[in-house]
C-alpha cells in the first residue's frame, strides 16, 4: 500500500518545471527544426538543410531540355579557348586604300563562339569610321561561296559575341575615312585560330598581341 501512495504522490514542484521545460524545448526543436522549415523554407537551426526537409516547402522543379531549339545550349568544341589582342593602326584617308583600310579575320568552326570588344582610338566622330562585320566559307575553284553579313554601320566601337553559322573565316573589314591615323584595339576570346600572315582575312599581315607599332609590317609611313 506504501508504494501504490508513493507513485500517486503529486510531482515536487522542481520536477515539474524541469519537466515542462523539457517539453517546451523539445516543441522548439521540433517546430524551428523540422516544420518551419518544412512550410517556409527557413532554417533557423540548420536541420532542414541536413535533414532535407527544408526542400518539402519548395515548388516542383521546371526541366529545360538543353538541346531544345536552334543550337544545342552546351557545347564541347575541336579548338582550345584562347584570348588574343590585336591593335591595328590605319592611316587618314590620305593613306589611300592600303593604308586608310583593311580587314581582319578568324577562322572558326560552324557553331563554335567568339566573344568580341573593340573600340578606335584617334578620333571622336563616329561618322569617320565604318565597319563590316561578316564571314564566309573557304573559296574553292568553281564553286561560290556561302556569305553572311552580320552588320555594318558606322561607329567607334562595338561588344558582342558570334555563333560561327558555318566553317569559315569571320571578321571585320575597318575603314577608316577621317584625317587622323587611328588604331584599331581589338579584344577577342572564344574558339578559334589566327589566320598567318599573307592568307585570305589577314592579308595585310596583322601580328596579334603586340603594340600598334609592330602589328602591321606594311604600314604606311
Amino acid at each position: 500500500m506504501a508504494d501504490q501512495h508513493a507513485a500517486l504522490r503529486p510531482m515536487s514542484r522542481r520536477n515539474l518545471l524541469l519537466v515542462s521545460a523539457g517539453a517546451v524545448v523539445a516543441g522548439a526543436l521540433i517546430v524551428f527544426g523540422a516544420i518551419v522549415p518544412a512550410e517556409t523554407g527557413m532554417d533557423p537551426l540548420g536541420v532542414g538543410k541536413l535533414s532535407g526537409i527544408q526542400r518539402l516547402w519548395a515548388p516542383d522543379d521546371i526541366n529545360v531540355d538543353p538541346n531544345k531549339g536552334s543550337i544545342p545550349r552546351a557545347h564541347a568544341y575541336p579548338t582550345a579557348f584562347r584570348t588574343d589582342t590585336i591593335e591595328i593602326p590605319l592611316t587618314g584617308f590620305l593613306g589611300g586604300n592600303k593604308g586608310s583600310e583593311l580587314e581582319y579575320k578568324v577562322r572558326m568552326k560552324k557553331d563554335t563562339t567568339l566573344i568580341f570588344d573593340w573600340e578606335v582610338v584617334g578620333t571622336d566622330e563616329p561618322r569617320d569610321f565604318h565597319y563590316d562585320f561578316h564571314g564566309h566559307t573557304p573559296q574553292k575553284p568553281g564553286e561560290g561561296m556561302t556569305v553572311a553579313t552580320y552588320k555594318q554601320a558606322f561607329g567607334l566601337k562595338q561588344h558582342g559575341a558570334l555563333i560561327a553559322p558555318f566553317d569559315g573565316i569571320d571578321g571585320w573589314q575597318f575603314s577608316n575615312s577621317s584625317e587622323k591615323p587611328v588604331v584599331v584595339r581589338l579584344k577577342i576570346s572564344g574558339f578559334y585560330d589566327l589566320i598567318p600572315a599573307g592568307e585570305e582575312g589577314n592579308l595585310a599581315g596583322i601580328i596579334a598581341n603586340v603594340p600598334a607599332a609592330q602589328s602591321r609590317p606594311d604600314y604606311p609611313l
